[in-house]
């Protein structure tokens, strides 16, 4: 049986899992800096993003999804596993993206991946120690489909 403070931790982990996403689709970059530890590391290789610190992943970030005229992340079946003020967690996320086509028409292409995200918790709160996305699936992505260049170093 879970105890409270585990109830509540998972249901603070959760809601910050629910927040980033929210806060990315909403174009709101800097809103996801109260989510993040000071030392976060981002590796989003998997669907051609960045490798390294949070700053680099907020500029990669910031300057990618503006480019798609729509889109969201659907995040699901959420595992936490709490150990002490350390935590993981492992969710499955839906994001399809309206790609604006340089004939001027639109498609909606489908990625489908997983988070794995290590969390500690700090004085004021849970946050993201580290995130790593893992790709399950792209469809219907066009040849044409340019991001930034992800750069970033390895961990």
């Amino acid at each position: 049986m879970l105890s409270l403070q585990e109830i509540s931790d998972r249901l603070e982990i959760e809601q910050l899992l629910v927040d980033y996403g929210y806060l990315i689709d909403s174009g709101d970059f800097d809103g996801v800096d109260r989510l993040v530890a000071p030392d976060a590391f981002f590796d989003h290789s998997a669907n051609g993003s960045v490798v390294g610190d949070y700053a680099a992943f907020k500029t990669f970030v910031s300057a990618a999804l503006p480019k798609f005229p729509s889109y969201f992340h659907l995040m699901a079946n959420i595992q936490i596993w709490v150990d002490g003020d350390t935590a993981t967690s492992r969710c499955i996320c839906f994001n399809p993206l309206v790609v604006a086509l340089e004939d001027g028409t639109r498609q909606v292409m489908f990625n489908g991946f997983w988070y794995r995200t290590k969390l500690v918790r700090l004085a004021d709160g849970w946050r993201i120690r580290e995130r790593v996305q893992e790709a399950c699936f792209r469809y219907n992505a066009p040849p044409s489909l340019s991001l930034p260049s992800a750069g970033g170093q390895g961990r």
